[in-house]
């Protein structure tokens, strides 16, 4: 891997294809895999990203909003893309662009039909999303007659799938939870099937979902975080390899003395003598304050150097005392060894955060 020079998030497109071909397997061979993309494919370039999945058999795509889904299209995106929180305001762009929406409640069924027949649609493809227990989006298992009817009375959509979403996959203290879960879709896919007289795609199964829940896979499967390198247990993460690299530079070395102070509002006042190591990256480039005073750390020269201070918008301050460096040298922030889960951890917070706000300032790079 070539060394950094500037701070840059450098995503390997083979541990991508490994992660896929890894979930894969679990699947029988007519399960269909949805690749989530969202929220810039969790920090690491949309259009990348779904453009090399795509060239490797993923069949169907899921973002959060319909503007993803457009960006999608306009990077060459043609397999079909499920827009998981769609909102009223950008059906036409929906339909525009051969989005697939989730309709979640009868707001959205009724006014997705209206805008759908404004255009001359027919059997334009939706998904329907039910509520198991999550409690987020979705309708209930009593509105199983309310729908049916509504579609009893239009041609202009047709149900894709019937979807739900688990609660704690990866939690396997929660097993029964989620296996309660799993009845009650199933049960209310049995009703919508016999009440509506037709079979629309099953999926329920995240990425925990798929590595422990293989009797719910059914018709597909939804990953993204496995994706990027997170199985979500350590037994898991073993087989799967994070994609991207989180590296910059040491800016300049500071030697600083007893009573002396380094950042901003003092946040660090040394006991004795110190060297310090400045490195152009931030809060506004996605490594929040609530790594400083010593709870994140970064790695130089294979030692663990602790962000000490507070973290400022544009640069962080690193404890490199202990460490042979110097200005110029790389700093790994996270990466396959040291993944952004451990550096997560310190924080008490997730990979997914960290990941995912990484500020799209932050140059990408590819290795193929």
């Amino acid at each position: 891997m070539p060394k950094a020079e500037e701070t840059v998030l450098e995503i390997d497109l083979n541990a991508l294809k490994k992660n896929y071909t890894h979930l894969k397997t679990k699947l029988n061979s007519n399960t269909k895999f949805m690749a989530v993309v969202k929220a810039f494919a969790y920090g690491n370039d949309a259009a990348v990203i779904a453009n090399f999945l795509q060239t490797i058999g993923a069949n169907y795509f899921a973002v959060a909003y319909a503007s993803e889904g457009v960006q999608l299209r306009k990077a060459g995106i043609t397999a079909p893309i499920l827009v998981l929180h769609p909102l009223p305001s950008n059906f036409d762009a929906i339909i525009e662009h051969c989005l697939e929406p989730n309709l979640y409640n009868s707001k959205v069924l009724n006014e997705f039909i209206k805008t759908a027949a404004t255009k001359n649609q027919n059997n334009y493809p939706v998904h329907i999303k039910f509520n198991t227990g999550l409690n987020r989006l979705g309708f209930t298992k009593n509105d199983v007659k309310l729908i049916s009817n509504k579609l009893a009375e239009t041609s202009t959509i047709k149900v894709a799938s019937l979807f739900s979403h688990l609660v704690a996959s990866e939690d396997l203290n929660e097993k029964a939870f989620t296996l309660h879960q799993i009845h009650t879709f199933k049960n209310i896919a049995d009703n919508f099937s016999n009440t509506v007289g037709y079979k629309p795609m099953l999926h329920i199964c995240n990425t925990s979902g798929i590595l422990n829940y293989p009797e719910a896979h059914f018709d597909m499967v939804r990953s993204g975080i496995g994706l990027y390198g997170f199985g979500n247990s350590e037994t898991e993460n073993k087989h799967l390899t994070p994609i991207a690299t989180l590296k910059t530079i040491i800016s300049q070395i500071h030697t600083i003395k007893k009573g002396e102070s380094v950042g901003y509002n003092r946040g660090f006042i040394s006991d004795g003598n110190y060297k310090t190591a400045t490195l152009p990256i931030g809060h506004a480039d996605g490594i929040g304050r609530q790594y400083g005073k010593q709870k994140g750390y970064v790695v130089i020269k294979g030692k663990k150097a602790p962000i000490i201070g507070n973290v400022c918008m544009d640069m962080i301050m690193v404890n490199i005392t202990n460490i042979d460096c110097n200005e110029g040298d790389e700093t790994i922030i996270f990466d396959k060894n040291t993944t952004a889960e451990d550096l997560a951890q310190t924080a008490n917070t997730i990979s997914y955060e960290l990941i995912t706000g990484i500020s799209q300032r932050v140059k990408r790079t590819f290795l193929k």
